[in-house]
């Protein structure tokens, strides 16, 4: 028998994607003829499956990014420069209030995609539950060089207040109370825990929750009249930043001292939409950026609006946040946020 009239065994593949063995008999001219044409259609589908992860974006279930707000300043200027950025690649950010633990219970029950408040380690307890199975995950640090905890004015730290357990010695002066934010926050319940503690010395104090607004506005008017006052101060922000006020010694292990802020998301989310999770996990901001918008806003500005005019005057601020990300359907992402910071 010639080559030409030899057979040879061939692989088909059937339907089922299951590989299987048929006896066919080929001439040898027409193997290497199949084979050909057989690499060159594998390169032509290679070369669009290329291009298309190229300029690939994200599913439609991706297109609304929902967002939490906690009603903290800093946070409220993060998902401010975020959600325009969002809404300038095509997607629709919604951003929803809520409190820190129905925060965390909204990312574990699929209601909620994006948190960008995770300070720790003051909330190590907050998540460690979600993140131990698995139901929240960190996908990046977005802030360092950040602090938070118990501060008093400047003039009572020299009065002799520098530590936690200092507290105690001076109840009286300080009307038996710390002054907090919001119910449920994780500062107001670390302080809480200092109370019931009785090695740090704050038997007899009581936590006032309210406002950031309403903490800032006390503390003015305290510290305006001379007066004492114990209350949770952070870094950044303007105006605890001008503020003559100490930050206290002695917190231990209680979560307070410097910090850093995480961006955390729900389960899978960024598998699911790899373009916005590479944009979030993309995103690092600074404790002078923060501050300059957290100033506008607390003088009354929209997030959204103080975040377009901070955009506008530092063009290049997007520029790493941008690498690797396209637009919601695969366009030039860079171009599109010059267009709409344009308008």
């Amino acid at each position: 028998m010639s080559l030409e009239s030899k057979g040879k065994w061939c692989l088909a593949r059937g339907k089922d994607q299951q590989q299987y063995r048929v006896a066919i008999k080929i001439p040898i001219g027409r193997i290497y003829m199949l084979r050909i044409k057989s690499l060159a259609a594998a390169i032509g589908v290679s070369t669009v499956l290329t291009a298309g992860a190229a300029y690939a974006g994200d599913a439609e279930s991706c297109k609304v990014v929902r967002l939490s707000d906690v009603g903290w300043t800093d946070i409220q200027a993060t998902t401010g420069v975020a959600s325009v950025l969002l809404t300038a690649l095509g997607y629709e950010p919604q951003v929803i209030q809520l409190s820190v633990p129905v925060t965390y219970a909204s990312l574990k029950n699929n209601d909620l995609d994006v948190f960008l408040g995770n300070w720790m380690p003051s909330m190590t307890n907050d998540i460690k539950d979600y993140a131990a199975e698995g139901s929240v995950e960190t996908i990046g640090e977005n802030l360092s060089g950040a602090g938070y905890g118990i501060v008093v004015p400047t003039y009572v730290a020299e009065a002799g207040v520098k530590t936690l357990t200092d507290l105690g010695k001076f109840k009286d002066k300080f009307g038996g109370k710390i002054y907090g934010i919001e119910a449920g926050n994780d500062g107001n319940r670390i302080i809480l825990d200092m109370i019931k503690n009785p090695a740090d010395n704050l038997e007899g104090f009581e936590l006032v929750e309210s406002s950031e607004a309403g903490m800032l506005t006390q503390a003015e008017q305290s510290m305006k009249a001379n007066e004492w006052i114990a209350f949770l101060g952070w870094t950044p922000h303007p105006v605890m930043g001008a503020m003559k006020i100490t930050y206290l010694d002695g917190m231990g292990d209680s979560g307070f001292g410097a910090a850093t802020v995480s961006t955390n998301v729900r389960k899978g989310y960024v598998q699911e939409c790899p373009n916005v999770g590479k944009f979030l996990s993309n995103l690092k901001f600074n404790l002078e950026m923060e501050g300059t918008m957290m100033d506008g806003i607390l003088k009354g500005g929209n997030a959204n609006d103080i975040a377009k005019e901070w955009l506008k005057a530092n063009p290049d601020a997007a520029t790493p946040w941008l690498a690797g990300v396209t637009t919601f359907d695969g366009g030039d992402a860079a171009a599109a946020v010059k267009a709409a910071l344009a308008n």
